[in-house]
């Protein structure tokens, strides 16, 4: 067809050949880039390659054939982060895993970049992690912040400070079980931020789980469920009857996530003492040694406070309450569950747990 053409040396350039394999390689750039967070200062770009392309090897996770996963690493030193780019879309969601590994000893993130588009990435390739990736082999658990991209991650904000991993996971697995969870923590602290991402193993119902509870009070707080990714979207009509069995678990769920229900190292009693027996110098006194005593039966008892009416008169918040602080909920769960119900004073006691953010700033009119 061509009789005088010859074939192409090795790097040399052919219009019919390489540019529309350049022109897919820029269309599918988005998909298979992936950003790195969090970078020591050591890291340049041969040492960032190297490592990613050794536990990509190690996990199984070079689905494109033989050779390394990396084509190119960009660094941004100032702001201590990466983009590596993969030779497939499938490696870089592969690559998604790998969220939280370690970096010459600091966990590093791995998101995807500003410029990744879920919809067109959908019809290049996998958009999740292989479920077959071996990521034990790097030190990493299956399942915790993996499997957080694409459409159907939810953002779910507003969470109670208070609230742990395992009590967050709880309420969203009454829809169903979850491919992918991260409740997002302050990296110095190691506490909540208030807000999470997850991903449904059975994407049907990501639409649900959204409108079920999107809006419900949780303790002080109004939660806030919707596509991470996308605005909220309607359920479809089939899904209406299972969306009224959903809001109908939710409003029982709430039963159990409000205030006093969730276990926190803080016990709240009341129908214990009253303002005029607290008073007294000496009567208060003997008062917080008994507690200390009673309390210290049930675990390591960090403070006892028992507030006191002013003597001007002016209102004190918590007056008549006894708040009991454990170094760790064990201890509060045992106390809690040996106080609530013992008469005192001819009074059955009121023991229900209190959040931790609201002791720590000394407030004590919480509702409980």
């Amino acid at each position: 067809m061509f009789p005088n053409m010859l074939p192409f040396a090795v790097g040399q350039f052919n219009p019919l050949v390489m540019q529309p394999q350049a022109m897919t390689q820029q269309a599918t750039r988005h998909a298979r880039r992936v950003y790195v967070g969090g970078l020591p200062p050591s890291a340049n770009e041969q040492s960032v390659a190297i490592y990613f392309n050794q536990v990509m090897a190690a996990i199984g996770g070079n689905t494109a054939g033989p050779g390394d996963a990396v084509l190119n690493v960009y660094i941004n030193h100032d702001k201590k982060f990466a983009f590596v780019e993969m030779r497939s879309v499938e490696e870089a969601s592969n690559a998604m895993a790998l969220d939280g590994i370690l970096f010459e000893g600091a966990p590093v993130k791995v998101r995807r970049p500003t410029d990744y588009n879920p919809s067109l990435a959908a019809a290049l390739g996998p958009s999740q992690p292989s479920s077959n990736l071996n990521l034990a082999a790097v030190g990493l658990t299956p399942g915790s912040a993996g499997g957080l991209e694409g459409p159907d991650r939810i953002f779910v904000g507003g969470l109670p400070y208070y609230f742990t991993e395992a009590q967050v996971r709880e309420l969203l697995e009454s829809f169903g079980p979850l491919r992918g969870f991260d409740l997002v923590k302050d990296r110095e602290t190691g506490n909540s931020k208030g807000y999470a991402f997850c991903v449904y193993q059975d994407l049907n119902v990501t639409d649900i789980a959204c409108a079920a509870l999107n809006g419900i009070k949780m303790g002080d707080k109004t939660l806030t469920v919707r596509r991470a990714n996308q605005g909220s979207a309607q359920p479809r009509p089939e899904q209406e009857n299972i969306l009224l069995q959903a809001q109908q678990q939710v409003q029982l769920q709430k039963l159990v996530y409000q205030v006093g229900a969730l276990p926190t190292k803080v016990v709240c009693l009341t129908q214990v003492v009253t303002a005029d027996e607290l008073k007294d110098d000496e009567e208060y006194e003997d008062i917080m040694e008994d507690m200390r005593l009673e309390a210290g039966k049930y675990g390591n008892l960090v403070k006892v406070v028992i507030p006191r009416p002013h003597p001007s008169g002016e209102p004190v918040s918590g007056v008549g309450k006894v708040f009991l602080e454990y170094a760790d909920v064990d201890g509060s769960t045992k106390a809690k569950t040996a106080m609530h119900g013992r008469k005192f004073g001819g009074n059955p006691v009121v023991a229900v747990f209190y959040p931790e953010n609201k002791f720590a700033d000394e407030d004590y009119d919480a509702a409980a």
